[in-house]
């Protein structure tokens, strides 16, 4: 991939796509194929195999997909697999049979087992029982996992997959319906203390621990992996440092400075007990994240005033 290459990014518009889009243009590359979701349509096979054949994309970063938190997740299974499933297939089709030279496919670390050994390594995926509360989504991911291994094999299209853990940065979701844990308590925290609320209720138990990576960081592993990694097996793309969701909320509340109570709702799920990826292959590559959580958590906060909150802003769902 060089800087006149056309490279198209499924999903510019989300958190991650337009990360990708920020740092590839910092990285030089400028020839970039960006179109929205209102321009075309994932999900129409006609409309997508349309567009590579007018397009004529050499290098996809394929990272629109369908995504939310527990509650999206449990409310709109059928969406999580049904939509991610063929914008997956429709995308990956499309490219092998255009001409695309290489293809990156942003799977998530949702589709490890519910149980898997900490931290988990490529090589636990499908050894045990999904987390029943991301199932759908899960099941998607690992089908667009299996595809991109599928096409390889048969036609030798080189589709890469990588499992990033929790992104979160500037630009993410803080719709409660719909949001992950990061942006969801940022929300709730900066408005118990914009409200002088004296506590703030969290879901679950507090104690369920998570990686995150700030999406400028996960943006610059995509290129990277986009340059240097051509293998059949996924690879894992982390920090390689986790949380509990107690001490997550603790930091975010020193940081915007709320001085009430977290109080923690036992009744609501907590989700897979733990999610750390071991990320030992990529470092051995020769890339590291570079933003501690604290900045990236004070970068978030600071796009959330200006950008969503204090101007009443939503966020899509599908990306």
């Amino acid at each position: 991939m060089n800087r006149s290459s056309r490279i198209y990014i499924a999903g510019h518009n989300g958190l991650l796509g337009s990360a990708i889009e920020r740092r590839c243009r910092a990285h030089g590359f400028a020839n970039l194929i960006l179109q929205s979701r209102r321009e075309l349509d994932l999900r129409d096979q006609n409309a997508v195999d349309a567009f590579f054949r007018s397009a004529k994309p050499e290098y996809v970063f394929l990272a629109a997909a369908v995504v939310g938190g527990i509650y999206a997740n449990s409310t709109r299974p059928a969406d999580f697999i049904c939509d991610n499933i063929e914008i997956t297939s429709h995308v990956l089709e499309s490219a092998r049979r255009h001409g695309t030279r290489k293809l990156l496919f942003l799977g998530s670390s949702c589709i490890y087992p519910r149980d898997a050994s900490q931290p988990m390594r490529e090589e636990y995926i499908l050894t045990g029982a999904l987390e029943p509360t991301n199932e759908s989504y899960a099941i998607a991911k690992l089908a667009g996992m299996k595809m991109c291994q599928a096409l390889r094999q048969q036609h030798g299209f080189d589709a890469i997959t990588a499992l990033p853990s929790n992104i979160y940065g500037p630009g993410d979701n803080f719709d409660l319906r719909s949001s992950h844990v990061l942006p969801a308590l940022v929300r709730k925290i900066d408005r118990a203390r914009t409200e002088g609320a004296e506590a703030v209720t969290i879901w679950g138990t507090g104690t369920a621990r998570r990686e995150f990576l700030y999406a400028d960081d996960a943006a610059d592993a995509c290129i990277f992996l986009m340059q240097h990694y051509s293998e059949t097996a996924p690879i894992n793309v982390g920090c390689g440092q986790d949380l509990s969701v107690r001490e997550l909320a603790s930091i975010i509340a020193r940081l915007v400075s709320f001085k009430g109570q977290l109080k923690f709702d036992v009744s609501r799920p907590d989700g897979m007990p733990r999610k750390l990826l071991d990320v030992s292959r990529l470092t051995t590559l020769g890339w590291r994240a570079q933003t501690d959580l604290e900045t990236g958590i004070y970068a978030m906060w600071h796009w959330y005033r200006s950008m969503w909150r204090d101007r009443g802003g939503s966020a899509a769902n599908v990306i």
